[in-house]
């Protein structure tokens, strides 16, 4: 249960605010989640939609890649209520569970995939280390491009912004959702 009461219709919001419930609902197709949190704040949550949307249809990243990076970002921030709501988006768009397992038990991801391994290294690193490291910055460039890599990069933080959202107001994730393991406090090293 969030700890607020989530902005999800529009007769909860003054009529000067209507657009704003439109242009996410144009997008997103429903207002709940994240945005029924930033709905709180006048005109954040159609700022955050129109970025996430930048980042979701307009990027050079392909279904799976950004789903790695979304994946990535809930494992490294426990964000359950997030990668609920990602994982079966992921396995459509051709995810192999392998690759899903890895991010889940927070493991080894050197036997996957080129991109996969890399994708959530780089993912890792830089919400760890609050930095890449040179040498997966140079392969992940030299496969892919620079704006690959903005575009990347910039889904990392799109999906970090929406993972603090939802934990600090108690978003909890669907019963029936692929459940996310998150340790105890202090667990995790």
């Amino acid at each position: 249960m969030a700890r607020i009461p989530l902005i999800t219709q529009k007769d909860q919001i003054p009529p000067e605010r209507h657009a704003e419930y439109d242009e996410i609902m144009g997008v997103l197709g429903s207002v709940g989640g994240p945005f029924g949190i930033l709905m709180h704040s006048p005109g954040l949550a159609e700022m955050v939609c129109k970025t996430g949307a930048h980042v979701r249809l307009k990027s050079t990243l392909t279904m799976v890649e950004r789903e790695l990076a979304v994946l990535s970002v809930c494992r490294e921030k426990d964000a359950a209520y997030e990668w609920g709501g990602h994982v079966n988006t992921a396995r459509r768009a051709g995810m192999r569970d392998e690759a899903i397992d890895a991010m889940r038990s927070d493991g080894d991801v050197s036997r996957l995939e080129p991109d996969e391994r890399d994708i959530i290294s780089y993912t890792r690193q830089l919400l760890r280390n609050n930095k890449v490291e040179q040498d997966l910055f140079d392969a992940l460039v030299a496969r892919h491009d620079v704006r690959w890599l903005v575009e990347l990069t910039a889904t990392i933080g799109q999906y970090q912004y929406i993972s603090a959202m939802n934990n600090a107001f108690g978003m909890e994730p669907r019963a029936e959702g692929d459940q996310l393991p998150v340790p105890l406090k202090g667990a995790r090293a």
